[in-house]
């Protein structure tokens, strides 16, 4: 059977996982009775609950004795480290735009990673029955993106297709007869070449490993595209590091090979196919598994270096241990760890102390999932203000730099441009009509100018706004980047929050709680209305006497509360405070609690 091997590549939202599972229904990977998903490739809850693709993930349809491989690839830069290994296993690439937003900045980040690979693209146009579709528009824009990145002539002579996804149509021509999308089947088998690998059938057996799984039955799981040769289940290979260092050898317990949604064993992996092996104990992602004759590792992509750094600690607040049941610190730092182990793009190192670990990443969204993931399975955590990582380039101190694409009503433009360009310290790269009433700016901003300002942001646009960013390279440091403007409430009181308090409160700023929940000393409970920190009591009741007065027995009616998301209180947060994650409760604190007044606190509270 042929093979051939393909990633889909596409911004947040363009519709990506939505046409995957068209094909997969229309090439028959499903009986017609059997009970399917929305976005079934979406696997992981925070995947479905947030409309994103985090985990590369693979699957494979059968179309007219041709099997073809499908990579899901992430469409978010944060998830660059998944995107720059899962690119060495395919052969060629589809690149679905939106056809009324055009190519945005994440698929910018990933198609520049696939055009220096070499692949070949495939442009579909999606979502072209929508009112506000301008395909021709869109065709333009790729067109342009390529040539910026650097194409060659054959890149640049990519052919395109006109999509609905949802509708599980595509076409050559914009006015086609819109039925079903086996012309893109044909479009793929006609114009990705075959995997090169099949010319190395006969010699020793060689495969990078490209992602890393676990099963609780077979243990660890390496995921990668067979480069030579063929192995047959049973055999002994051993596993070679980048470097060239021998880790193990081992007996392959079981070949999988995807089928479909699921990952069906077979007795023979061979060159270009792609298969997941068990039976390792030590080897892991970008290490190299082959015959025990062969003494080279395969040549394994660079991964782009992190960009910000958080620290995760314990959570010592007076409320520590009510929630959760994974509070220790060795038991953070494995769960470090392990995570450390399967995505390459996170880094992890202990502070003095061993009390707290600094965790590097690629930015907020890749810290927000990894810390959402630990307080659902019962960590609790506190874990400090993303901190921006620092170089040096002959003596001169470098910082990295975002390349900002913002879509915004004509109206509000002037107050982010200010911001962006002035007390962010951006530069304007670009500005231009978007059509709609709306324009388009992009920027270089420093990273650290970023941190924070997504929420200001969508104050400034009245949350009509849309931001996107992507690593765009270093630059000398701008200086100092002024942070939070506006001070914190801090309660000076522990036990549980009082209505009749809140609402005297709330002419000082806008309240983070809600009547009977528990606060604590240091405890941050809402947003100051000026630039100074205020110790308030939320605790303190109305004084009651049997006199009854006119006007002054109203009934109290408190504003909502504002509720701040995981990301939303790791970016609003200064360097002097914390965030307390457990798996019912996000609270922000002051970060210095003397430790004679924490255990009063614990007592009282």
């Amino acid at each position: 059977m042929e093979i051939r091997n393909i990633a889909i590549i596409a911004h947040v939202d363009h519709g990506k996982t939505t046409l995957v599972d068209e094909l997969l229904k229309q090439s028959g990977a499903f009986r017609e009775n059997q009970a399917t998903s929305e976005r079934m490739m979406d696997s992981n809850d925070l995947e479905r609950e947030r409309g994103i693709t985090i985990l590369a993930k693979a699957t494979s349809v059968e179309w007219k004795g041709t099997r073809i491989n499908i990579v899901d690839t992430p469409g978010h830069a944060d998830f660059g480290g998944e995107v720059e290994r899962i690119l060495s296993m395919v052969d060629g690439v589809v690149l679905l735009v939106d056809a009324a937003e055009g190519p945005m900045p994440q698929t910018k980040f990933v198609t520049s990673k696939a055009l220096a690979l070499g692949l070949r693209p495939i442009v579909v146009l999606n979502k072209v029955d929508k009112p506000d579709a301008e395909p021709d528009r869109a065709l333009d824009e790729v067109f342009d993106l390529f040539a910026n990145l650097g194409a060659d002539d054959d890149q640049l002579d990519f052919p395109h297709m006109y999509a609905s996804g949802r509708a599980g149509w595509a076409d050559a021509e914009l006015d086609g007869p819109r039925k079903d999308l086996q012309a893109l089947f044909a479009l793929i088998v006609n114009h990705v070449p075959k995997p090169k690998q099949l010319a190395h059938q006969d010699e020793d057996f060689k495969m990078l490993a490209t992602t890393l799984g676990a099963d609780p039955f077979l243990g660890r799981i390496l995921t990668g595209r067979v480069e030579a040769g063929k192995l047959k289940a049973g055999a002994t290979v051993q596993a070679i590091s980048r470097i060239g260092q021998k880790i193990e050898q081992f007996r392959v317990s079981k070949i999988l090979a995807f089928r479909g949604l699921g990952q069906t064993e077979i007795e023979e992996a061979v060159a270009g196919d792609i298969v997941s092996l068990a039976g390792m104990g030590k080897a892991t992602v970008s290490d190299t598994i082959c015959a025990l004759a062969v003494d080279e590792p395969l040549e394994s992509q660079p991964i782009d270096p992190p960009t910000i750094t958080v620290t995760f600690g314990i959570n010592d607040s007076p409320l520590a241990g009510r929630d959760g049941k994974k509070v220790q610190s060795r038991v953070i730092r494995d769960r470090l760890m392990k995570e450390a182990e399967s995505n390459v793009a996170i880094k992890i190192a202990d502070t003095p102390g061993g009390e707290a670990f600094e965790v590097s990443g690629r930015g907020e969204l890749q810290m927000g999932v990894l810390i959402e993931n630990m307080r659902r399975e019962g960590f609790e955590l506190s874990i400090s203000r993303p901190q921006v990582i620092m170089r040096e380039e002959d003596g001169v101190r470098m910082e990295p730099v975002e390349e900002v694409t913002i879509d915004v009503d004509d109206e509000y433009s002037g107050a982010v441009i200010e911001k962006i360009t002035g007390t962010r310290k951006g530069d304007l790269a670009e500005m231009k009509p978007a059509g709609a009433g709306k324009t388009r700016i992009v920027a270089h901003v420093p990273s650290r100018g970023l941190i924070g300002y997504h929420g200001e942001f969508l104050t400034d646009t009245r949350g009509t706004g849309v931001l996107n960013r992507v690593f765009h390279g270093w630059t000398p440091h701008k200086g100092a980047i002024p942070g939070r403007r506006a001070g914190v409430l801090i309660s000076m009181e522990n036990g549980e929050a009082v209505a009749y308090a809140l609402w005297n409160l709330e002419e000082r700023g806008k309240m983070f709680v809600e009547p009977q929940e528990k606060v604590y000393e240091g405890m941050v409970i809402g947003e100051h209305a000026r630039e100074n920190d205020l110790e308030v009591n939320p605790l303190k009741g109305k004084k009651l006497t049997n006199v009854r007065a006119s006007g002054t027995d109203d009934a109290v009616r408190l504003t909502p509360v504002s509720r701040l998301s995981l990301e939303q209180a790791i970016a609003y947060i200064n360097d002097d405070e914390l965030v307390e994650v457990t798996p019912n409760a996000i609270r922000l604190r002051k970060r210095h609690l003397d430790p004679h007044e924490r255990k009063r606190a614990a007592k009282s509270a």
